[in-house]
């Protein structure tokens, strides 16, 4: 190919990897495996596969100078190639497959026919790591970054807390973000605040049995929860997302306000060759 290719052709990689030397012409390369860029473990996998993967990792992060562009099917795999690139790489999100026709993705709006732009969320929970706080704090970043700016009430004792109290006071005023530390209320306090909110958030990612979940539904208030076996052991929450994604917890948010999420644009595969020829003229 080094040979061959000349300074007006374009070359599509399906294979995941850039070529091992620089081209003339214009590269692309179609990357769809997940193991080469997301630090999932490999122990399970045979010596030999775990030995290919090695090397197709150490390929990919090695040669992503001989790529002019790279083309993944979602924004999470833009994303974790993004982190992994440390923004060297040039992406463009671009599915497709057989038959684009009957994808569907949509989520119903409120009632009034559009989202209600005050929503308050209540989290009681103390600060430790396990609660979560930090991952749920980058959530409420993402909706600020989509003009979305629900309310989210914390509990967080800022004496045990200072540090974490500090940060999440240093980010609410970067991002102008509507947050507010209750201290360490009452009981009472508490349950009447489940009153007065529109729902519970409650990330936690591991609990002996989650007392605040509990209350919330015997107040009568949604809750947006982790799939997880402790919550799934006590209630059946409105809204689920994955604790670890602060995406995950947001869109679970923008989907319990109502607001509509455009759907992924799926594409054939002569759609996907327009486009990618278009890019490269």
């Amino acid at each position: 190919m080094a040979r061959t290719v000349a300074a007006d052709d374009i070359v599509l990689c399906f294979g995941n990897l850039p070529p091992l030397f620089k081209l003339r012409g214009r590269v692309i390369v179609f990357l769809q495996n997940r193991y080469l860029i997301d630090n999932i473990d490999l122990d399970h996998f045979p010596l030999k596969v775990r030995v290919r993967l090695f090397i197709e990792r150490l390929w990919l992060l090695s040669k992503i100078a001989n790529a002019d562009q790279f083309i993944v099917q979602t924004p999470t795999m833009r994303s974790l190639l993004e982190d992994k690139t440390r923004g060297l790489a040039k992406i463009r999100v671009l599915p497709f497959v057989a038959d684009p026709s009957g994808f569907i993705r949509s989520i119903k709006l409120s009632e009034e026919g559009a989202p209600v732009k005050d929503f308050s969320f209540f989290y009681v929970a103390s600060g430790e790591p396990h609660k979560n706080h930090k991952l749920l704090i980058q959530a409420w970043c993402n909706l600020a970054e989509q003009g979305l700016f629900p309310t989210l009430f914390l509990t967080l004792d800022e004496g045990r807390f200072s540090g974490l109290c500090k940060q999440i006071e240093f980010i609410r005023r970067q991002y102008g973000l509507n947050i507010t530390n209750l201290d360490n209320l009452s009981h009472r306090d508490i349950l009447a605040l489940y009153k007065t909110v529109d729902a519970l958030i409650y990330p936690s990612t591991f609990e002996s049995f989650g007392l605040p979940l509990i209350e919330a539904r015997q107040a009568g208030l949604p809750i947006l929860a982790p799939e997880l076996d402790y919550v799934r052991d006590l209630i059946d929450p409105e809204q689920t997302f994955d604790p670890n994604s602060a995406t995950s917890i947001a869109r679970a948010v923008k989907q319990f306000m109502g607001v509509k999420q455009e759907p992924l644009p799926l594409m054939d595969a002569t759609a996907f060759m327009a486009s990618v020829l278009e890019w490269a003229e």
